[in-house]
């Protein structure tokens, strides 16, 4: 309990929970206190609050999404930015393979192409996974989170991965 958890608990009782705040007269304390605006007015503030709590589990396999597609399968891919490393979808080609799909979402994070994992690679060396395929259609496995989420500190664990890509157990798979 902190020094100022009782001061707030002094004054969050009854009238004061009930009362209502104009929203521009509320102010960085009145939130804290819990005095909000009028129930169903949303501040921007609240709003960015509430989009900043959503957090992706990259060790939970209903994250990801697999398909498998023709080559040329009309997608751009991006790489991450150097302290995470790995690529992204940046755009789908408008009547491509992938659009036609539906599976793949700009932002996906490429994890794995066949059965081989990219996840973290160089952009040249995980495009080169795509490229390279000989298989007439390329099965490729997608992280629905930011490069963050994937490779930083709350990441999947290299034994997760592993497990993962050998049991490829993906939530949802279109052929």
């Amino acid at each position: 309990m902190g020094l100022f958890d009782g001061v707030k608990g002094a004054f969050t009782s009854g009238d004061f929970e009930r009362s209502k705040i104009d929203a521009e007269r509320e102010t960085p304390i009145d939130r804290w206190m819990g005095w909000n605006v009028a129930k169903g007015q949303e501040t921007e503030e609240s709003k960015a609050n509430v989009n900043a709590v959503k957090f992706v589990d990259s060790m939970d396999a209903v994250n990801y999404v697999a398909t498998t597609l023709e080559k040329p399968m009309g997608i751009l891919f991006e790489e991450n930015d150097e302290a995470f490393g790995g690529i992204f979808v940046l755009t789908l080609t408008e009547g491509g393979v992938a659009e036609k799909n539906g599976m793949i979402l700009p932002g996906d994070q490429l994890f794995a192409v066949n059965d081989k994992l990219v996840s973290g690679m160089k952009f040249d060396d995980a495009l080169g996974a795509i490229v390279n395929s000989d298989v007439e259609k390329t099965k490729l496995t997608l992280f629905r989170g930011t490069a963050e989420e994937l490779y930083g500190p709350a990441g999947a664990s290299q034994g997760w991965v592993t497990e993962f890509i050998a049991g490829n157990t993906v939530a949802a798979v279109s052929a």
